[in-house]
């Protein structure tokens, strides 16, 4: 593992541990890999990110890849001379831009075995020096010393899934130097009210085919093996209900889709953010949507924009967004979460579409999401007050 006299940081036990890397930044000082993440969590969220194609998925979103490519290299001033953490560093390709804007020393924590990809990448870019990876999870690697800049790309599917940014915020905590900055420094997630969704209509036909499905079950089912499982039929309608109704889609919208502008849900300064109101909000984020145009509304869209912003005490040359809102051309591959009102809602322009909502992490999984909504239209009387039109609210979940 190392030579004698060395002091070894955060000697752990687990199929990702071995790897010792030598830090510039104390000298005699070796850093070891952490701990693996455990099972079931490497089951439901880890094992797909130790995949070639998963990663290239993610790379070849040049929205994506590009905005953090700009965010680093049109702001050398935060990199160069500094040490960098790259928190779920997949490839490294994060790290090597960090390496490659002047940063002396950048520390790569990526869980998976794509570690070992990701060294094999860095040794053979000619970057070896500079860049060390650690592979574990970020909980339980040790650093010999404080950075100056976190980088990581954390977000998921309506900002929030998969819950990485638990583990920006205890790198922040115990790693970052006071003035430290961040990349992302910010991030905003919106609401949007839908039009016409044909993926929201076909939903409904889809839950609506489920009956006869079922009656067409439950009669082969008689008929062949003498089994009658009609006592059944409630289960099998709430689950497909969940599934066809209440859990969002993956969508790929433009700005022809929305019936109003969207309008921010949540509003994060990561600096600031903390573990406690991620995981146990205690008070609803609220919204307020301008309707456009007179028709439906078939649900709502949530979207997000990442900000590279610096610190107060490090700030940027020039900041960079990156956003997954609908829009013409190519997406993200993140693309945008829809989820529908059924029925849908009947508004005209000028109506108010109020949202309250609690985002929460599903009991089962962690990783995924539970939004508790309460959705609110309000219309406009010339000479009185508004007056509450129609109201949806239930939970929606985010697989």
């Amino acid at each position: 593992m190392g030579r004698e006299g060395q002091t070894k940081v955060a000697v752990s036990s687990g199929e990702a541990t071995g790897h010792v890397a030598k830090s510039p930044e104390m000298t005699g000082v070796e850093v070891v890999d952490g701990q693996p993440p455990d099972e079931t969590d490497h089951a439901n969220y880890f094992c797909a990110y130790a995949y070639m194609y998963h990663q290239m998925d993610m790379l070849e979103d040049s929205h994506r890849t590009g905005s953090y490519f700009n965010a680093v290299m049109e702001n050398p001033g935060c990199f160069k001379d500094k040490v960098v953490l790259d928190v779920g560093a997949g490839t490294c390709i994060l790290s090597i831009m960090a390496a490659r804007a002047g940063a002396k020393q950048v520390f790569a924590v990526e869980a998976t075995d794509m570690a070992k990809q990701a060294r094999r990448l860095v040794e053979a870019n000619g970057l070896g020096g500079i860049i060390r990876v650690l592979q574990g999870t970020m909980e339980t690697v040790e650093l010999p010393c404080k950075v100056d800049v976190i980088i990581s790309e954390w977000m998921g599917n309506f900002l929030l899934r998969e819950s990485m940014l638990d583990s920006v915020i205890v790198a922040r905590d115990k790693h970052l130097k006071p003035g430290g900055a961040l990349f992302p420094s910010h991030a905003t997630l919106y609401l949007a009210p839908l039009g016409k969704v044909k993926a929201l209509s076909d939903k409904w036909a889809t839950w609506e085919s489920e009956a006869q499905h079922w009656a067409n079950f439950v009669g082969d089912m008689r008929n062949t093996y003498e089994t009658d499982f009609s006592c059944l039929r409630d289960e099998f309608m709430q689950e497909q209900q969940k599934y066809h109704l209440f859990t969002g889609a993956f969508a790929t919208l433009t700005p022809k889709s929305l019936a109003g502008a969207g309008r921010p849900l949540l509003v994060l300064d990561l600096i600031h953010t903390s573990l406690d109101e991620l995981q146990n909000p205690t008070e609803p984020l609220t919204c307020s949507m301008r309707i456009a145009r007179d028709g439906i509304v078939e649900g709502f869209v949530g979207y997000f924009d990442a900000f590279f912003r610096g610190s107060p005490e490090m700030s940027v040359e020039q900041e960079v967004a990156l956003s997954t809102a609908p829009m013409v051309g190519s997406s993200t591959h993140w693309g945008q979460q829809i989820f529908g009102f059924y029925p849908p809602l009947h508004a005209c322009r000028g109506d108010c579409l109020e949202a309250s909502m609690y985002i929460r992490r599903q009991e089962r999984n962690p990783r995924l999401l539970r939004l508790e909504a309460k959705f609110t239209l309000y219309g406009q009387q010339a000479d009185g007050p508004r007056v509450a039109k129609e109201e949806r609210a239930g939970d929606y979940f985010i697989d």
